[in-house]
């Protein structure tokens, strides 16, 4: 399921990152790849800000939608 079913303060793993190749790559610096455990702080709207080794990211909905967990 993707990342945007999350719920706040839910500690999921990702399992899957899909989408180009650009764009997998642009995530994966940020921190999301298989096996990473990332923490849903807030979600407004599908958008989420996300806490992934150390960071909080924001991530829209569509970028949401490319991680599976």
């Amino acid at each position: 399921m993707p990342l945007t079913m999350a719920k706040a303060g839910e500690t999921v793993t990702i399992r899957k990152v899909s989408g180009r190749d650009e764009v997998r790559q642009h995530l994966a610096e940020l921190g999301f790849v298989a096996d990473s455990d990332v923490t849903v702080v807030s979600e407004i709207a599908g958008n989420l800000i996300v806490q992934i080794k150390d960071s909080r990211i924001a991530l829209d909905k569509t970028m949401a939608n490319r991680i599976r967990i």
